[in-house]
């Protein structure tokens, strides 16, 4: 099944945005802690850390093992590190989405 990855789970901006997309198949994830009750529940995902030089193949990687069609970024080491990559996810059929303002 096809899904959305909303990033920046710790953050509430990842909720308000979650609350707007009705109808779709919705995963948080963070590489900041979360807790582990929400990651057991599958409600949440732990998320790769930007920093890593692998990131970009680390994000494909699970995107495309979870079937994400988009990812919307929420923390902007992410929006850097993924940036160089938009072409490569969307030869694999994934929309990257940066949010820079308040949902």
């Amino acid at each position: 099944m096809a899904s959305t990855l909303i990033t920046g789970a710790s953050l509430a901006k990842a909720y308000r945005l979650k609350n707007t997309l009705l109808n779709t198949d919705v995963l948080l994830g963070d590489y900041l802690d979360l807790p582990e009750v929400m990651i057991k529940s599958g409600r949440m995902i732990k998320l790769p850390n930007p920093l890593a030089e692998s990131y970009p193949h680390q994000m494909l990687a699970l995107c495309l093992d979870n079937g994400v069609e988009t990812i919307y970024v929420l923390h902007p080491d992410e929006m850097r590190a993924l940036a160089p990559s938009t072409q490569l996810f969307n030869e694999y059929g994934i929309t990257l989405e940066t949010i820079h303002n308040e949902v």
